[in-house]
């Protein structure tokens, strides 16, 4: 094995070209849905804490089809489980189309859990799938890369969602037709790749936190025999993964609420300013991604981005205009890295229970669901007030970058 691992090889790319299109797809529909959570308080009526069950109908789904994902993508491989993904995706898109006829926040609720469903799978079979397309120690590099395109359907969302959901006079109509119409587009664009993707031939791949060389064999043979939770570094990760998406679930959902309610904006330029938000956080990939090669190991780039967070959330929280609203944007380009990087860190050296492993990170996605509801009580007083919270789950996860090298050699 050389001493400079590659980032990947010639006979994955179209394979990783294509998968990382699925980290595209899942970040528009997630950062669509914190545009439906404006949309609906006007035109439904609904209180900011009852909007968050947008939230916790997305990101709850993860807690329930993270282990059948897992136990699915073991049985029928990589390429099964992305078709499942994707099927489940559309179906929920086009499930819009009758909620959007009953204008019933209830069955919207349901299509976007069904949605999310796909993108649960999806996001299970990813992470691991990603990083089978190459030697171990460029698998977080390859994450982050995956997870720039991530970041670039985040950006685009939320400008696709202020000018047909938001722009106008629609934020204060009964008009549901531009929900509608826009997912069923959604929906038909998703049904296509799925059609593309089940004639595309993925090569047999040799997992690399499997294939190991005879150094780390006789090193790591201890640690492969373990079981799952006996892995102290990939407990954590899961702990962290979880509160990781709690700050990004309640910071997400209450954006656009903050740059209406605080800072006196429209909603569909707080919709274009949320996206520039996004574009930030695809800066800090890049950046992040860099230093992580570069100049720090990904633990420790994980730890500092954690604690400039805990300052962003003061700043935002204490309602000082531009200032604040500033830092809000800021949160998004520390926030960038988080999730690639304590997934990656959590499957390192897991061996044959890489999968499983991944189906209970992607579990903590919940975390999205939980939090805003809880931040939104404080938000319907207060918008920046609720900006306090996140600060506990950097915490938590500056915590995890901190310790992660004590966490990782006792595992071993």
């Amino acid at each position: 094995m050389s001493n400079t691992a590659k980032f990947t090889e010639r006979k994955y790319l179209v394979v990783l070209i294509f998968v990382t299109s699925l980290f595209f797809l899942w970040g528009l529909a997630m950062t669509l849905g914190d545009t439906l959570n404006q949309h609906f308080q006007s035109v439904l009526h609904i209180s900011k804490s009852r909007s968050a069950y947008v939230q916790l109908s997305l990101f709850g789904a993860y807690a329930v089809m993270g282990i059948p994902a897992g136990l699915f993508m073991k049985k029928f491989g990589y390429k099964n489980g992305v078709l499942l993904g994707l099927s489940l995706y559309a179906i929920g898109a086009f499930l819009f189309i009758p909620a959007a006829n009953a204008e019933s926040f209830t069955f919207f609720r349901f299509a976007l859990f069904i949605l999310a469903c796909g993108l649960a799978t999806l996001e299970t079979v990813a992470h691991p799938f990603v990083a089978s397309l190459g030697d171990q120690r460029t698998s977080d590099q390859r994450i982050n890369f995956s997870q720039f395109f991530n970041g670039v359907g985040g950006i685009i969302a939320p400008f696709i969602g202020g000018y047909f959901i938001l722009r106008g006079g629609q934020e204060h109509s009964n008009d549901l037709i531009a929900v509608k119409n826009l997912y069923t587009i959604i929906g038909v664009v998703i049904a296509l790749i799925a059609v593309a993707f089940s004639f595309l031939k993925v090569p047999v791949l040799a997992d690399p936190h499997v294939e190991i060389d005879d150094s780390y064999a006789v090193a790591g043979a201890e640690n492969i025999e373990r079981k799952l939770f006996q892995h102290k570094h990939f407990v954590f990760a899961a702990v962290a993964q979880f509160f990781n998406v709690c700050a990004q679930g309640g910071t997400w959902a209450y954006f656009i609420n903050y740059g209406h309610n605080i800072m006196g904006y429209k909603s569909s330029d707080a919709s274009y300013f949320f996206g520039v938000s996004i574009f930030m956080m695809v800066l800090g990939r890049l950046i992040g991604t860099l230093l992580m090669r570069y100049v720090w190991s990904p633990n420790k780039v994980l730890w500092i981005f954690a604690l400039c967070n805990i300052i962003m959330c003061l700043i935002v929280a204490q309602h000082l205009g531009v200032t604040s609203f500033i830092a809000l944007v800021m949160i998004n380009f520390f926030f960038s890295i988080m999730f690639p990087t304590i997934f990656s860190l959590g499957l390192k050296d897991m061996g044959g229970k890489t999968q499983q492993a991944s189906s209970f990170i992607v579990m903590g996605v919940v975390g999205g669901g939980v939090f805003p509801l809880l931040m939104g009580r404080i938000a319907d007083h207060n918008v920046a007030t609720a900006y306090y919270l996140p600060i506990i789950c950097y915490l938590v996860i500056f915590a995890f970058g901190f310790s992660y090298p004590k966490l990782n050699k006792r595992s071993a």
